[in-house]
């Protein structure tokens, strides 16, 4: 399912490849949020033509809207939403945590009033795992509880426990209900927490390679905390992950995060940022992003960046503010479609640089120009 490809010299940066139902991905990789079976303002053939290997979909809301059942009456989520290449899904819990109100934990699951009209629901491990096998997702991640950032050592301590609990029951779940094997069958990832104990997180590792998982995601960052403890939370659970499985940081982060995360290990990313401040007229460049509703822009001849996607480097920078002064749609799905080129660009030159052996220089040449450092 996974190999490594080639690792860079001077850091745990790594290149691989996963090969997956739906195709294989070129890793490292940042992968476009399509919320409720659609990254937001593109169509599936834009998706493409910016070089998405794959997407994301949201349990949470497929469940609630329009219903897994339905999804998969109609062929699954890749038909659904017209994308034929790989897809992962999440578990829910992080949607629960955020989302969700009046939300009570217990052994069996969360229950909750979902965020759409009250209505009391109960997601468990073992209908995490129901709702992802019925979209036919690629890779669907295990049911875990995302604690809050700040939050005391036992709380951490007894929400770990918890998720490992609950990934037991979702391998037992999977083991009864999928006994398919080979490149065509859904992978399962982990979910790695502990809050921002190094104890800790040590501790959810070693527990769920124990289980012995396709795949490992590192949770519970990007929840609030400051940068230097994202950074550290990695850093206590990389290195208690197998080398021959990818690793997946969860809902982050910003073009140097990305760097910084691949420098320490990290094969995959996702996070709904690059579309949502597009939306607000933020547009990211190598000189680090700019707002073009700005009046600086109004005659501002340039494209968007001198790396843009010939899909939108023929638009000027005062063309595209005008648009959103005009309240057009066509703003906000230029700027999306850059904002996500851009990563993905970014993750394609980051894998050059590993296979070429210099992966410090290019993290760090970004970092100095895009910070202005």
């Amino acid at each position: 399912m996974f190999e490594v490809l080639h690792r860079d010299p001077a850091s745990q940066a790594r290149t691989g490849r996963m090969r997956l139902a739906h195709g294989t991905v070129e890793t490292p990789i940042f992968m476009p949020v399509g919320t409720q079976g659609s990254v937001k303002t593109l169509h599936p053939a834009e998706l493409d033509l910016l070089g998405a290997q794959i997407i994301l979909g949201n349990t949470y809301h497929l469940w609630l809207r329009p219903g897994h059942e339905l999804i998969h009456d109609l062929g699954g989520l890749h038909r659904f939403a017209a994308w034929d290449k790989p897809i992962l899904t999440d578990s829910g819990g992080f949607q629960v945590w955020s989302l969700a109100k009046l939300r009570k934990i217990t052994e069996q699951g969360v229950r909750f009033n979902n965020h759409l009209d009250g209505a009391k629901m109960l997601l468990t491990p073992e209908l995490s795992m129901e709702i992802q096998a019925s979209l036919g997702s690629d890779i669907a991640m295990l049911f875990d509880e995302c604690p809050p950032y700040p939050c005391e050592k036992k709380y951490a301590a007894d929400s770990l426990a918890l998720t490992t609990r609950w990934a037991r029951r979702c391998k037992d779940w999977v083991a009864d209900h999928e006994p398919r094997s080979g490149e065509g069958r859904q992978c399962h990832f982990g979910i790695v927490q502990g809050s921002t104990w190094a104890e800790l997180r040590e501790q959810s590792a070693r527990e769920l390679v124990e289980l012995d998982f396709d795949g490992y995601a590192i949770g519970g960052v990007s929840v609030g905390e400051p940068e230097e403890e994202m950074f550290r939370a990695i850093e206590h659970s990389v290195p208690f992950l197998p080398e021959d499985k990818p690793r997946y940081a969860m809902g982050l982060g910003t073009p140097p995060q990305i760097l910084e995360m691949i420098g320490r290990g990290v094969d995959m990313f996702d996070c709904v940022m690059p579309t949502r401040v597009a939306r607000h007229g933020q547009a990211f460049t190598l000189d680090g992003p700019i707002h073009i509703k700005n009046a600086a822009f109004e005659r501002d001849e340039r494209p968007l960046c001198e790396t843009a996607h010939p899909h939108v480097s023929g638009f000027s920078r005062a063309y595209i503010r005008h648009l959103f002064r005009a309240g057009e749609i066509l703003a906000l799905r230029l700027l999306s479609f850059h904002n996500l080129h851009f990563l993905l660009a970014l993750a394609a030159g980051a894998r050059q640089a590993v296979h070429d052996g210099n992966f410090l220089e290019f993290k760090d040449s970004f970092i100095r120009r895009y910070t202005q450092a």
